[in-house]
């Protein structure tokens, strides 16, 4: 597939990540001899040309936050049972959740 340049590379991509893993690709880029820049940008390429290898890891991480989403549908669904057996309105109930799901968003 060829690469077609539609204009300047003016467009960041930009996520945040915690100190310890940032500084353990830093190091896995530099044994491996690219950039962080050149990593992303192979990564990306590979995910938009449709690269097997990398379709077949997202597929797999697809699986695992499904899995986790149904895990927080079910733990959510007693939780809300036993916070109604404590006399908590829905409303209530459902601020508890917000503020679990922000600190904890991996449930």
């Amino acid at each position: 597939m060829e690469e077609i340049d539609y204009g300047n590379l003016t467009k960041r991509i930009v996520f945040t990540e915690n100190d310890h893993r940032q500084a353990k690709l830093l190091i896995r880029c530099k044994y491996d001899n690219l950039s962080q820049s050149d990593f992303f940008r192979h990564i990306v390429t590979g995910y938009i040309t449709g690269d097997e290898r990398i379709q077949g890891y997202i597929d797999e991480v697809k699986k695992r936050g499904k899995l986790r989403r149904q895990k927080s549908q079910i733990l959510k669904k007693t939780g809300k049972q036993k916070l109604e057996d404590f006399g908590l309105s829905d409303n209530e109930v459902d601020n508890i959740f917000d503020l679990l799901e922000e600190e904890f968003p991996e449930l």
